[in-house]
């Protein structure tokens, strides 16, 4: 393998681990302004907590929540308004349930 395939192999097997962490902000600018439905019809992605960071690797749907700004890939608000949201989520229990249930601008994106 010469050297440059193993830098770019590097470079996106590092970009790989990170993906999915996520960062809420209390001030400041987020990345994305989001809104926590109550209701799944309401929603425009279903999300699933997961409880380690490899869980969410290259997912959308599946979010880990970093305590440090610095290592997240995004970096969320979440507004108590619909109006003010880029994007409406719904908290489900499982992985199964999670995911996009309309086409959006930010799909494939939150990774």
């Amino acid at each position: 393998m010469n050297k440059v395939a193993l830098i770019l192999l590097t470079m996106l097997v590092s970009s790989i681990c990170f993906a999915g962490t996520v960062y809420v902000m209390e001030s400041g600018k987020p990345d994305l302004v989001v809104w926590i439905a109550p209701y799944k019809s309401q929603a425009d992605l279903c999300v699933s907590v997961a409880p380690y960071r490899s869980e969410a690797m290259g997912k959308d749907e599946i979010w880990y929540f970093k305590k440090q700004k610095s290592s997240a890939d995004i970096k969320i608000k979440i507004t108590k308004y619909k109006s003010q949201a880029d994007l409406k989520i719904y908290y489900v229990k499982y992985k199964s349930q999670a995911g996009w249930r309309k086409s959006h601008p930010w799909m494939g994106r939150l990774h």
